[in-house]
């Protein structure tokens, strides 16, 4: 699968789930901790914006480890690209970062998924509400709607601790037509910001798409629920959110 249909045509999800081989070709920072993985994988299925994939590494003793990682960009031909956040003490995150080289071979399942999906359909607009680096899938499903015809509004509320802590930060530095896109600080703004640092409120989501819009909300747990209560008190319909959250 390329991209999503024409608008208003949703997109059944590719056969989930079987191991890979992939090879790295290339590493590209984020933020300090924050790492974009480049993969070819021949013979990629294909998978809609908002799934993920579990990564498999094997030492040299037989010992293996499995984690599951967000796909950052809709499908392309063999090309499938993670966003990794390297977790301090972690097992597998770091080493994903910082020290898999370019051109090592791991083992990529997938694609795994089917709730926290967009499947391209222009029938509403669409609301994507991200903590952290939990902006890795929900830039897959902006991507995707780059490359569509619709003109119905796309809005992204993207919540960091600072502004050292953007992912993606040259992409979401431009907008494109019918698109919003808003960062917000919660522990320290950038000089001269309108806005004050601190939690996500229901002020922010003022101009942004009203209820009836499709909502995605990722991040970590204490995040995702307080945006989600933020929604629905705005008025937004619980069917209409989904939500995938970590930690």
């Amino acid at each position: 699968m390329g991209t999503p249909d024409a608008p208003g045509r949703p997109v059944t999800p590719p056969r989930p789930g079987r191991w890979f081989p992939a090879r790295l070709v290339e590493r590209e920072e984020q933020t300090a901790t924050g790492r974009t993985l480049r993969f070819d994988v021949p013979r990629w299925p294909g998978h809609l914006p908002g799934q993920h994939v579990d990564v498999r590494l094997t030492a040299d003793d037989g010992y293996q480890a499995v984690r599951s990682y967000s796909l950052a960009r809709p499908a392309d031909g063999d090309v499938v690209e993670l966003g990794v956040q390297a977790v301090p003490g972690g097992e597998v995150s770091p080493y994903l970062a910082d020290d898999l080289p370019v051109g090592a071979r791991i083992e990529m399942k997938g694609p795994l998924g089917g709730w926290f999906v967009w499947d391209g359909a222009a029938d509403s607009a669409l609301l994507l509400v991200a903590g952290g680096c939990g902006v890795v899938p929900l830039m897959a499903m902006l991507r995707a709607r780059r490359q569509t015809t619709t003109g119905t509004p796309c809005a992204l509320l993207y919540s960091v601790r600072d502004p050292d802590e953007v992912w993606y930060a040259d992409e979401l530095g431009t907008p494109r037509p019918h698109e919003s896109i808003r960062v917000l600080y919660t522990r320290r703004a950038p000089g001269g910001a309108s806005r004050p640092a601190g939690r996500v409120t229901r002020d922010d989501l003022e101009g942004l798409p009203p209820p009836g819009a499709r909502c995605y909300v990722c991040g970590p747990t204490g995040f995702v629920e307080h945006a989600g209560d933020l929604l629905r008190a705005a008025g937004h319909p619980a069917d209409r959110i989904r939500t995938e959250r970590f930690g």
